[in-house]
């Protein structure tokens, strides 16, 4: 046995439920950028499809399109980073949801043939992202409708992003998005969705869950780093990372996991794991291996779960820590390790 990033399926549905009871009357927009978290896209986003997730925010185009291979042509997929006219083409061609935070891709739209596209004009609330400054909306509002009025265009929505800093700043945020809202009902275009909210509002603010919430993080069973704990959110981490005991020797008990497949060498000396004896200090972390204190009786082959589903520390504790380490580093499992679902 090697190291694997182990997912168990039946903890993401039973997330899933949870986000959707909290959503509700909203719809759950199931965020699955960075390969879903980390988690593996095509698996994760049959199982939500199979649990009756219709909406996927997919974040950019190619993305989105490997949604739209993975569960076929009913899904709604946004994206919302698009880099210009070959983007809004293949986001188009694939049936894709587009946000639209940059005049210029309207520009770009105007020039397009073939299907007219979905379109969720993106307003800047303040957080500075992307998006409509409110000063230029009026002018975006009225390139839409001419978008529309001649076919190239279907006015699907309005959205935006709030920051999530404070109460106070998210409901400045609101009133700009609301007000944004009845300006482009004011000219005719009639959003069929609105959405402001991911994980964290969407959870805790109902006034910002509009029609549909985007929430990611929350759905995979990761906490918000210095926020409400998953106990108290009602979810599980649905993954953990797994390494195997590979030699034991003077200098400790050592797993075949390291920096490479994504276990920051910064936290070495910081955190402990589970073994048959207890808990035991990881001490040094590697490029590919990791240097555990010893045990009795261990042996190789066994598995230690490191962090995760089953671990003393969840991702977001280990994220925790670095953080008061001082580093800016990210805790993101590697790609290349292998994923092994659970149901």
């Amino acid at each position: 046995m090697s190291a694997v990033y182990r997912v168990d399926l039946d903890a993401f549905a039973r997330n899933l439920r949870r986000v959707r009871a909290a959503v509700a009357p909203a719809a759950h927009m199931l965020v699955v950028k960075d390969d879903a978290y980390a988690h593996g896209l095509d698996a994760l986003v049959r199982r939500a499809w199979d649990e009756g997730v219709r909406w996927f925010g997919a974040f950019d185009v190619a993305t989105g399109g490997a949604v739209r291979a993975a569960v076929g042509p009913e899904a709604r997929i946004f994206v919302w980073l698009i880099g210009g006219f070959d983007d809004l083409a293949a986001g188009v061609a694939a049936d894709l949801d587009l946000g639209i935070g940059d005049e210029a891709l309207l520009d770009d739209l105007a020039t397009l043939t073939g299907r007219p596209a979905r379109v969720h004009l993106k307003i800047d609330t303040g957080l500075h992202r992307n998006g409509i400054r409110p000063e230029q909306w009026d002018s975006a509002l009225a390139r839409t409708s001419v978008l529309v009025a001649d076919g190239r265009a279907v006015f699907e929505g309005i959205w935006s992003h709030i920051s999530e800093a404070s109460d106070a700043d998210d409901d400045d945020a609101r009133a700009l998005f609301l007000a944004a809202r009845d300006a482009a009902r004011a000219a005719g275009l009639h959003p069929r969705f609105s959405h402001l909210a991911a994980s964290a509002a969407g959870f805790a603010r109902g006034e910002f869950r509009e029609d549909l919430v985007r929430v990611g993080a929350f759905s995979y069973g990761i906490r918000p780093a210095g926020g409400p704990g998953e106990t108290e959110l009602g979810i599980e981490p649905v993954a953990a990372l797994v390494a195997t005991v590979t030699a034991i020797d003077p200098a400790g008990v050592h797993l075949d996991v390291g920096s490479l497949h994504g276990l920051p060498s910064t936290l070495s000396g910081h955190f402990d794991v589970a073994t048959p004896a207890g808990p035991r200090r990881v001490e040094d972390i590697g490029a590919t291996e990791t240097v555990v204190a010893p045990w009795d009786d261990a042996r190789t082959g066994d598995e230690i779960v490191v962090f995760g589903r089953g671990a003393l520390y969840s991702a977001t504790d280990l994220a925790e820590i670095i953080d008061t380490i001082g580093e800016e580093i990210a805790l993101r499992v590697s790609p290349s390790l292998p994923r092994v679902y659970t149901a």
